[in-house]
């Protein structure tokens, strides 16, 4: 709503697109709703939503990710702002962007009042996504790349107890190539990052492996560059 302060300015519609990854099957996956209205109505796209009156961007992020997903308490970041006066067919609306980090297990996706079909799409397998939408995912995904190799984000990622093994199948995963697996254990340990359990994961014949947990989860970067 415009007062008298501020109705000599334009004022651009604003929206907050979320790109939510998770890996899953072997893997990374983004998740894409099929939008039920015009413009691109029946097209795959990031979850977003306009910010609502006495809303910040992160209080719409997370709106969209409980949502679209049905989670909070993940890991969250701020990506960038889209805003190319064009951007948009309905006029020039900018989108602040956002992505987020959620283990497979814990997303409940439920679909809204208006049917979107949100799933989980193999980033290898998309096309074309609506508005500016693949830029967006892109440009996310670079943003993961470079994310995971100077800080401890990986574990948002991962189960609460994990193998080295699949600790570094997410980093193959995520940075789309092979690593050597002697070196990646070594230099991961060597970060102080993690604490050995216990408990063993067991898999047909192969030896059972010792399960990992991060000694804590929450933000930090690393003190060398992964």
């Amino acid at each position: 709503m415009q007062n008298s302060k501020t109705k000599d300015y334009f004022n651009p519609g604003v929206t907050v697109d979320v790109a939510i990854f998770t890996i899953e099957d072997g893997s990374l996956k983004i998740l894409l709703i099929k939008r039920a209205n015009e413009p691109f109505k029946n097209k795959l796209a990031l979850p977003g939503g306009f910010i609502h009156e006495d809303e910040t961007a992160h209080d719409t992020a997370l709106r969209v990710l409980a949502d679209k997903a049905g989670v909070a308490g993940v890991y969250i970041e701020q990506l960038y702002t889209f805003d190319a006066p064009n951007r948009d067919p309905r006029g020039q609306i900018m989108s602040v962007t956002y992505f987020a980090l959620v283990p497979r297990e814990k997303i409940n996706i439920e679909e809204g009042r208006q049917t979107e079909q949100p799933k989980f799409i193999d980033v290898e397998k998309i096309a074309a996504l609506s508005f500016d939408h693949s830029e967006i995912l892109a440009y996310a995904r670079k943003r993961l790349q470079d994310k995971i190799q100077y800080t401890n984000v990986i574990y948002s990622l991962l189960p609460k107890l994990f193998t080295l093994s699949q600790l570094q199948s997410t980093y193959e995963i995520i940075l789309d190539k092979k690593i050597d697996k002697r070196n990646f254990r070594k230099k991961f340990l060597q970060l102080g990052l993690l604490e050995a359990t216990e408990k063993k994961f067991s898999e047909g014949r192969q030896r059972p492996a010792v399960l990992y947990r991060f000694k804590k989860t929450g933000f930090a970067e690393l003190k060398k560059f992964f």
